[in-house]
């Protein structure tokens, strides 16, 4: 029964550079999120030019506008992400790695109880237009579809890479993450529900939540190999 797959090898720098990128996703997410509840006017300013610009091409181009609301509300839906990031979880459950497959559906549970958090406190009022092209309810901020993928992608990416995909495989499966990721973003500014800022909180947010699950199984894993290799003294032998 493999419940874990720890990195046995040193990881200073990998742990550094973890370290690193979350203090930064967090640092990001955080100033974002007061500049937002505070109405910075600079951002406000910035949110209102790109949202006017893309709704009125939105309303100039509703044969462009239909593949947009197809691909917000199909294909990068926040439940089709919800869905892709269960079967993982179920398909590690099924090969008996069920830690790490309850570590995957914690941090999607998680991801969206922060993001409803956010919402409910910030309560930031969508774009609102004369002639909108889509609608939808609840707060804007952050971008619960932008988020739900880059939690979803983020976490299927990292387990094709813990199963040793490389080469080419790997490289269309990072590229449709990535196009995904900022497709949604995208289509959900261009049907005009959301604010630039609110896209790039969930990124960011989303970008954290994945980054802290992995930090997180890595250290649990390294954890559980140094237990293991107690003796019942319960001193580490060394290598």
């Amino acid at each position: 029964m493999h419940l874990l797959h720890p990195e046995a090898r040193p990881v200073t720098a990998a742990t550094a550079v973890r370290g690193a990128y979350l203090a930064l996703c967090a640092a990001a997410a955080a100033a974002l999120t007061v500049l937002v509840a505070l109405d910075w006017a600079p951002l406000l300013s910035f949110d209102r030019a790109v949202a006017g610009e893309l709704h009125r091409s939105a309303v100039a181009e509703p044969g462009f506008t239909r593949l947009n609301r197809v691909l917000s509300d199909w294909v990068w839906d926040p439940w089709t992400m919800r869905v892709l990031t269960l079967a993982a979880s179920v398909w590690l459950w099924a090969r008996r790695e069920r830690l790490l497959a309850v570590w995957v559906a914690a941090a999607s549970v998680l991801g969206t109880g922060v993001q409803h958090g956010l919402k409910s406190a910030v309560d930031r009022e969508r774009p609102r237009w004369a002639d909108p092209v889509d609608s939808a309810d609840y707060a804007a901020f952050p971008s619960g579809h932008a988020m739900s993928a880059a939690v979803a992608c983020g976490l299927l990416a990292w387990l094709l890479r813990r199963e040793g995909v490389r080469g080419r495989p790997w490289a269309w499966c990072a590229s449709a993450a990535a196009v995904s990721v900022a497709g949604v973003g995208f289509t959900r500014l261009y049907l005009g529900v959301h604010w630039p800022s609110d896209v790039v909180g969930g990124w960011l947010l989303g970008a954290l939540i994945t980054g802290l699950a992995i930090a997180s199984y890595a250290g649990a894993g390294r954890a559980v190999t140094r237990l293991r290799r107690m003796g019942p003294s319960g001193e580490d032998p060394g290598p």
